[in-house]
């Protein structure tokens, strides 16, 4: 272990001087080296920005990263739905008879709910079934031209874990008002998907489709989009939307905005889920996320996870009131072993989850310590 340690620090980092994400992988912590003895399969993407503020409040970034490659295709799971919660509520600003606690169903659904509502169970333990309402709401013209409009390289194509998930035609929404209908969106009928064009969109030896095996790679081609920068990019214009142009920005209530920044925090049990496997880390992978234990006060995490087909992504903001310092980080990585996707066979809790933890500790707490 050792010899890779020095050795491998030199191949992958050369004689410059050592960034911290840098500093962090080359620790001979064993979360972090399980995954660095063995990083092309690994796929690991990290972007890191140190927030920093003059005297004036001005905003500035510290900024480091590690393989990030947006021409590199990883799945990117429900970190799609940071984007779709920002996009809904910056579409219902545009009519002025609805707001983020307007009651409403999707047509020929049961179930009624609120935006408001949603944005806090896709945030507290990432709810599929919120995401889809809210995707039928914008449908995936409307999120993918909103997103390059502002300059964000994306291709959102499709809803999570529900049959035909990538139809073209949206679901009507229906609005109400003390159980009368007050406004109801059409069904839309959305562009063809077309192929992505990037470098490792087929992957593996082989993937399920419910019983059966197929021994060859899979097609992620028309798959969702949302590159490391991209991500990183969408959490600098929430937070700091005074560093951006008007058309880069997303068009959000001062209330709707503090609203998606909290929400971002909010734990399962803050929430109303108080089963034991909601734990505060559940969909908190960055410094907590090999835990069980309640998150240390001085610690505010805001964040959206990811994880599907064996890749974990995360995208954070992480405030340590201890040191007083504020980090964005957003990081990908790969535990497929058997090289077989939707087998379910991933190594999520034993090398994926753990790694991501230990980077989070080295770049937020242990680097935010030194003198």
């Amino acid at each position: 272990m050792k010899v890779f340690s020095t050795i491998g620090f030199l191949l992958i980092f050369g004689c410059a001087s050592v960034s911290p994400i840098k500093k962090a992988v080359s620790s001979d912590d064993e979360k972090i080296m399980n995954v660095m003895k063995d990083l092309p399969s690994h796929e690991v993407q990290v972007f890191f920005s140190e927030v920093i503020r003059d005297k004036n409040g001005k905003i500035s970034f510290k900024e480091d990263e590690f393989q990030v490659d947006d021409s590199a295709y990883f799945y990117p799971a429900s970190a799609v739905k940071l984007p779709i919660a920002i996009l809904a509520l910056e579409k219902l600003n545009e009519n002025k008879l609805l707001d983020r606690d307007t009651p409403f169903r999707v047509d020929n659904d049961s179930i009624t709910s609120t935006f408001g509502k949603d944005i806090i169970d896709i945030f507290a333990v990432s709810s599929n079934d919120t995401y889809n309402r809210l995707f039928e709401f914008l449908g995936q013209d409307e999120i993918n031209n909103r997103l390059n409009k502002k300059g964000i390289a994306a291709r959102i194509s499709h809803r999570l874990s529900v049959p035909n998930s990538d139809d073209l035609t949206t679901k009507p929404l229906v609005f109400y008002k003390n159980d009368q209908v007050l406004y109801k969106t059409g069904a839309t009928t959305n562009q063809p998907i077309i192929p992505l064009n990037l470098n490792s969109v087929t992957k593996g030896i082989g993937y399920t489709v419910g019983d059966s095996l197929f021994n060859q790679p899979m097609d992620f081609s028309k798959k969702n989009y949302l590159p490391i920068t991209s991500l990183h990019g969408i959490l600098k214009r929430l937070l700091f939307p005074e560093l951006f142009t008007k058309e880069q920005q997303f068009h959000l209530s001062a209330s709707d905005r503090k609203f998606l920044i909290d929400a971002m925090r909010v734990l399962p049990k803050e929430a109303g889920y108080t089963s034991k496997d909601y734990y505060d880390g559940y969909v908190k992978f960055f410094v907590i996320g090999d835990s069980k234990n309640p998150i240390p006060e001085y610690l505010k995490i805001h964040n959206k996870v990811g994880y599907a087909y064996g890749y974990l992504t995360d995208c954070a903001y992480i405030i340590n009131t201890k040191t007083k310092k504020e980090y964005l980080i957003t990081a990908t990585i790969h535990v497929n072993k058997n090289q077989i996707y939707n087998d379910g066979v991933y190594e999520y809790d034993t090398i994926g989850i753990p790694f991501l933890a230990a980077l989070g500790r080295k770049l937020v707490l242990e680097q935010g310590s030194e003198k």
